[in-house]
């Protein structure tokens, strides 16, 4: 299953891995003439990150923030086989099928909390956004942000949804009031947190969040540590987002318990 609203491309030439993060992606080509950053379904956390970046961008993009455009990636089965990279070639081998990718802003450099400034709004919206999907990953450590044409564009949130990794619990875990938010790179500045929360209440409705939830593919979906079929685990994620939203005072007072304590 897949949808009408992301584009499919095949990637036609790896350029060079992308080392920062443990994952491994990589800028790579596509047939539509454009470059990528690709994630790979044979690394680190397998497709559970590809779902993670999928619902999480495309959540922070109907909420108004700024997220490259994600498209499905295929890699047919010979693509690699002349990389002389061992860890690269087995990573292309894992990832034959489709994979997820993120278009490349040329130019881009990361963002630097102390030279760049972001509005309250837009600083609460962003952290709003983050204690919502349960991203850990948007730290002074790694800020999962770039700068590019004076705007502030988001990246990287296969961390996301962490609950998906042991599973069985996600009823509990959807009431998370994820203490983790005290470590946001952008908790200082987020001073509309309980305006921001009314808006972004409004506008994922249940809708919004089920049309997202409908672009993880079933080809993600097949999962050797459960009988589940791929339409009850979409149910699932869109349950844990329905109850998460519905219950959003629960991680909004924690962010604002932890921007008390550093402002």
């Amino acid at each position: 299953m897949t949808s009408c609203d992301l584009r499919k491309v095949v990637v036609t030439r790896y350029i060079a891995p992308l080392r920062e993060g443990g994952s491994l992606p990589a800028m790579a080509d596509a047939d539509d003439g454009f470059t990528y950053v690709v994630k790979f379904r044979g690394a680190g956390h397998g497709v559970k990150a590809l779902i993670a970046e999928l619902i999480g961008g495309e959540i922070g993009r109907r909420l108004g923030l700024k997220v490259p455009e994600i498209v499905y990636v295929e890699l047919d089965e010979a693509f690699g086989r002349t990389e002389g990279d061992e860890e690269i070639q087995d990573l292309l081998k894992g990832s034959e099928g489709l994979n997820l990718g993120l278009h490349f802003l040329s130019g881009a450099i990361n963002y630097d909390p102390v030279a760049m400034q972001v509005s309250g709004e837009l600083a609460s919206k962003i952290v709003w956004l983050d204690a919502f999907i349960t991203n850990i990953d948007r730290t002074f450590r790694n800020t999962n942000m770039l700068w590019w044409h004076k705007e502030l564009w988001l990246i990287d949130h296969g961390a996301a949804f962490y609950f998906h990794h042991s599973w069985g619990n996600w009823e509990k875990q959807a009431l998370s009031p994820f203490p983790y938010v005290k470590d946001h790179v952008l908790l200082a500045s987020a001073s509309a947190l309980d305006e921001v929360d009314r808006e972004c209440r409004e506008l994922l409705t249940d809708d919004v969040l089920r049309n997202i939830v409908a672009l993880i593919p079933d080809e993600w979906l097949q999962w050797e540590q459960t009988e589940e079929r791929p339409d009850q685990l979409r149910e699932v994620y869109f349950k844990f987002l329905q109850r998460r939203r519905e219950h959003s005072e629960i991680f909004l007072n924690e962010a604002k318990h932890a921007r008390d304590a550093v402002v």
